[in-house]
């Protein structure tokens, strides 16, 4: 008889996993990518947020056209996981969605975006993105756009260390306007001035889909303890990403293993209570360590976190229900007439 293992029948969400692009090896195979279908389903990983990512580029409007043509066909192919005859996974743009698909055994699509830059100028375009069921937006990539101050300025672009102070009037706008829309706002990649003013104006909690604690590892895109207390003390959430050098200085994935993230997790968990805390891989973006290199080792992870001493509802809210819980908050908000 095969040994239970903690990891069965969670419903487990991984909040951030890059494509390939331009379109790479199909998702529909198990090939060459961290994250595939027949991967997830091995992982018994129940939904992922899948982030059409967009460089930073020019604020010209030559580079504002190619960010949104990016985009548009970026959605597409994510939406493209998901085809109408059912043989892939199913586009689940709600809580309700995401937990209807786990209990049918249907890998859930979570469109998201990566870099507020998708956007431009243009607040219309949040509309567009949320009808494709895009549940949340990151402000920033690497360099500053025209919404927010990024933790990471880009010299290729003549960035100063600030330019923003934050948030930028378009910014701000731009957070009332996903928080009308039920779209979450994510802060990784955006400076320490932007995620608090962000906390502080968002009126659905905010969230790092894919950072770590800069306690451990002293890198920029990791959160302080000062960003870790707002983020709880305002219903926010962390989730923990598996990214070699935001979990050490200076380190491989081959240097690293499943005890490195939890390390990660146990220091969020501490210091910020266990409603707060997330995974989001990065897969396909540079995520990965010995033991859960691809999404169908993501066992290894929950069998370390289960030996040191997290029991089966703790485990379940790392795994998905804490975001389950933020994705209500945004859908209740957007409910609300403005």
């Amino acid at each position: 008889m095969k040994a239970f293992s903690p990891h069965d029948g969670l419903l487990t969400i991984d909040t951030h996993v890059d494509i390939p692009w331009p379109q790479g090896p199909s998702p529909f195979e198990d090939g060459p990518r961290c994250v595939d279908l027949p991967k997830l389903k091995a992982g018994k990983i129940a939904a992922v947020c899948f982030a059409a990512y967009i460089p930073q580029g020019p604020r010209d409007a030559a580079g504002y056209e190619q960010a949104a043509e990016r985009v548009r066909q970026m959605l597409d192919s994510i939406a493209a996981m998901a085809p109408r005859d059912g043989s892939g996974g199913i586009l689940t743009s709600s809580a309700d969605a995401i937990e209807s698909a786990f209990h049918a055994g249907r890998t859930g699509v979570i469109p998201a975006i990566e870099n507020g830059y998708a956007m431009g100028e243009d607040l219309s375009a949040l509309a567009d993105f949320a009808a494709r069921g895009v549940r949340y937006m990151t402000l920033t990539h690497n360099g500053h756009n025209a919404l927010a101050d990024a933790a990471i300025p880009l010299k290729s672009l003549d960035n100063e260390t600030t330019e923003h102070g934050g948030l930028s009037a378009l910014g701000r706008a731009a957070i009332a306007r996903m928080n009308q829309l039920g779209i979450l706002i994510d802060i990784s990649h955006a400076a320490k001035t932007t995620m608090l003013e962000a906390a502080s104006l968002s009126r659905t909690p905010i969230l790092a889909t894919h950072s770590c604690i800069r306690a451990l590892c002293d890198h920029p895109r990791n959160l302080d303890d000062e960003q870790l207390d707002v983020l709880s003390a305002t219903g926010g959430l962390v989730q923990i990403t598996i990214v070699s050098n935001f979990l050490r200085p200076k380190a491989r994935a081959s240097d690293l293993t499943v005890a490195d993230i939890a390390d990660h997790i146990d220091y969020a968990v501490k210091r910020m209570g266990i409603d707060h805390v997330g995974i989001g891989t990065d897969f396909d973006g540079g995520g990965g360590v010995r033991g859960f290199m691809n999404a169908s080792q993501a066992p290894n992870l929950t069998k370390e976190l289960a030996s040191r001493g997290y029991d089966r509802d703790e485990l379940a809210k790392i795994w998905g229900g804490n975001f389950l819980r933020l994705l209500r908050q945004a859908e209740a908000e957007a409910s609300v007439p403005h």
